[in-house]
Formats: C-alpha cells, structure tokens, sequence
C-alpha cells in the first residue's frame, strides 16, 4: 500500500442545485510534503465542520481500488468517457492511497507512514456536495450501495506525508469494522 496523492483545497462557493454553499471538497494534489497536523493538512480547510474536520476527522483517504467502479458508472452517468481517470482529490479526498479496503479497515486500526501515524476513526458519510463533484446526484446512492465510502483519520503522530510514501497498517482493537459501521450508520438516518 503506497499514498498515491496528497490533496488539500481551501473552501470555495459551490453550486449544489439553485443554491451555493462553501465546500473544500474540490482537493487538488500537493507538491512536496505536506505538513500533517493534529486538524489536517496544512493548507487544507474544511467548509463544514459539523461534518468533516476536527481531531476525529482530521484527515480522509480514498483507495484507487474503487477507481474502476466510479469510471464505469460515470460513463454510464454520461459524465465522462469510459476509461477516463479519475483526478486525484476527486472525492474530496486528502490522501489518495493505493490498496486500502474498507472491508479490511478497523476503527483503532493504526496507518503508519514514514513521517506520521493516523488512526482510522470514521466512515465517510456521503452528501450532496460528494454527488455534485462527482457529476451526478446519484452517486451519493450509489457510495452508500457500494460502501465505498473511504476513511476518516485522527493524527497520532503529527508529521509529513508526501505522494510515493509506503503505508503499513497496524491493527488496532478490531471490535468496529468501517464498513459495517458505515452501513449501520445508513440504517440509523
């Protein structure tokens, strides 16, 4: 398992439907190190906290692993060629990582880089801002049918993080499975 990317954007007006709302979830690769913070990257914001940001969520990863699903069904949406690769940021992630499996993810479940520790801490839960940068409304539907939902990481260690780094996974309690807690958290909305 290696980063692939390291994203990061500042909160920006969006247009969801007829309205506009801030949003920091159109990332864009960083070059170099980016400094990793006990509340994220440096350089990187969240527009709502209530929801993404803080020490519980300081950080989210994405796996490439999901690339091919989210290429087919956004040729299928009519939202982009088939084949075409996905950029990376593109689901408001901050850290592009190859390899990572929901399935296989643990809350507590440590992820060691060189210059960081981070702690699997939530599943990302989908919202409209999530379909609107992906180019359809129902790719909200279609994460939560999936559960391809990604991470959301606490910082043990503040340090560095830069696109290339290996990631090692230490297991942590393995009492909560991200995956099971993701669709336990559907069925309680």
């Amino acid at each position: 398992m290696r980063v692939i990317s390291v994203n990061v954007a500042k909160a920006m007006p969006m247009r969801i439907g007829d309205r506009w709302v801030p949003s920091a979830i159109a990332k864009q690769p960083a070059p170099g190190p980016v400094s990793v913070t006990p509340m994220g990257l440096v350089g990187d914001e969240q527009a709502d906290r209530s929801v993404h940001g803080g020490l519980d969520k300081a950080v989210y990863a994405y796996s490439t692993r999901h690339h091919p699903f989210w290429q087919t069904v956004r040729a299928q949406a009519r939202v982009a060629a088939a084949g075409d690769p996905l950029a990376p940021g593109l689901f408001g992630e901050n850290l592009t990582v190859e390899g990572l499996d929901e399935a296989r993810l643990w809350i507590g479940d440590i992820l060691r880089l060189p210059g960081c520790r981070l702690a699997v801490s939530a599943p990302r839960m989908p919202c409209d801002k999530f379909g609107a940068a992906i180019g359809f409304v129902q790719a909200v539907k279609l994460m939560v049918q999936s559960g391809y939902c990604g991470a959301y990481l606490s910082v043990l260690d503040p340090g560095a993080v830069s696109a290339g780094d290996p990631l090692m996974i230490e297991p942590g309690p393995r009492e909560v499975n991200l995956r099971e807690l993701f669709k336990s958290r559907l069925r309680s909305r």
